[in-house]
């Protein structure tokens, strides 16, 4: 049985038993209720918090993997560049001669 059935299992209980039970024995089991959703809601917060935190890290990982891929393609774009002004200026060079 999971948390979601397990919630609701008490709930339905709760409520389907409230009418037969004692006013002391109502708020025990308010209380078990009050703190089972509780918990239930800081384990959801933390995995939640747990899954962002993952998100962020994937995204600044990624940004970093942009970052130094486009400083390879402006190296690449600059070699590039830099052979084919050696590539003109030879052949000027040649036909000059």
């Amino acid at each position: 049985m999971n948390r979601l059935d397990t919630l609701r299992a008490v709930a339905l209980q709760f409520l389907g038993d409230s009418n037969h039970r004692m006013d002391g024995a109502q708020d025990d089991q308010h209380q078990d209720l009050t703190l089972f959703v509780q918990n239930l809601l800081k384990e959801m917060q933390g995995r939640f918090q747990t899954m962002s935190d993952s998100i962020i890290n994937r995204i600044d990982d990624m940004g970093s993997r942009i970052d130094d891929l486009e400083k390879s393609i402006a190296e690449l774009i600059q070699e590039a560049g830099a052979e084919d002004g050696d590539r003109n200026l030879a052949a000027s060079s040649g036909a000059l001669r």
